[in-house]
């Protein structure tokens, strides 16, 4: 094997070694092997024996030894110089790299439910983006649950249970269940005693929920009660649920926070408001990932605060 080859084989494998290049560098600057080993916190045989190695693979000797002191030698002076240059270089990239992971930049990808999107994930976007003027948001909003796996979206804001494989989530809010109605249906209203009454009354569905037509209520630790609904109109969209029950279509169940404003100014009712159904979660949910980008993480722990401040 000529001398060229064996530079190729063995010498890129050495010059992409940047502790090598680094022990060189070190010995050079301190003028000793010694030295060298006091600041890189390693034996000074270490230090010796891999400029050693690397005299030995390029045949060439970078440094001169005497009792007193180490000084290289003029093609040991060469490749100091170039060996500074790649050190620094390596420095900045490496600097540049932790700012990137510590400071929120880029374009965040993120879907929510068309509802709680609008209400409360927009404008926690608003804020984000003022925080973080080096972010930019692309959201997508919409009752049908977008695929984390497809590489589409980077956080999915997801209300109620997360049932999704193969993905991390974080929970960091909460909610009621309200079952409304119109005051249109008053007087229908009227002759429920029990949630099994509800079965016999019409029923707005919302068909982008996992089962939209079971229901568990509680009252207590014991009394509980499951009912099976009877859709007169089935809709993929809260919002167009919401309306359809705003115009007296039948009974449904929403999130509070889709119906709190209905609520407080009479356009809707609670229908058996003694009786309780789950409470859902609100979770961040991320593709599984050994790291997660800054921006992601600054983004989810704003909504946290957000929906913590709102509770308190």
């Amino acid at each position: 094997m000529s001398k060229a080859n064996n530079h190729d084989e063995s010498g890129l494998g050495n010059f992409a070694n940047l502790k090598r290049l680094a022990y060189f560098a070190a010995v050079v600057e301190t003028g000793s092997f010694t030295g060298a080993a006091n600041r890189l916190g390693i034996t000074k045989a270490v230090v010796s024996q891999q400029v050693a190695r690397l005299e030995r693979e390029f045949r060439t000797t970078l440094l001169t030894r005497t009792t007193r002191k180490v000084t290289p030698t003029d093609t040991g002076r060469s490749f100091y110089q170039r060996c500074a240059l790649i050190l620094k270089e390596a420095g900045d990239a490496f600097d540049e790299l932790g700012e990137v992971a510590e400071a929120p930049s880029g374009t965040l990808r993120l879907t929510a439910p068309l509802d709680y999107g609008i209400s409360a994930v927009v404008p926690v976007i608003t804020e984000f983006t003022r925080l973080y003027p080096q972010c930019k948001v692309d959201a997508v909003l919409s009752d049908q649950s977008l695929d984390l796996m497809s590489g589409q979206v980077e956080l999915a804001i997801r209300v109620g249970w997360v049932t999704q494989l193969n993905v991390q989530a974080r929970q960091i809010g909460t909610f009621r269940q309200l079952l409304v109605a119109a005051p249109a249906l008053q007087r229908q209203l009227a002759r429920l005693e029990t949630p099994q009454d509800i079965s016999a009354l019409a029923f707005v569905a919302n068909t982008a929920l996992r089962d939209p037509v079971h229901w568990s209520f509680s009252r207590s630790e014991v009394e509980r009660q499951s009912v099976v609904v009877h859709p007169v109109i089935s809709l993929d969209a809260t919002l167009a649920v919401r309306e359809a029950v705003l115009h007296g279509a039948g009974l449904s169940v929403f999130p509070e926070y889709v119906v709190s404003a209905d609520l407080k100014a009479g356009r809707l009712i609670q229908v058996l408001p003694e009786w309780a159904l789950p409470s859902g979660g609100i979770h961040a949910v991320f593709p599984t990932a050994r790291f997660r980008p800054a921006k992601v993480r600054a983004f989810v722990e704003l909504m946290h605060q957000r929906m913590s401040s709102a509770i308190n």
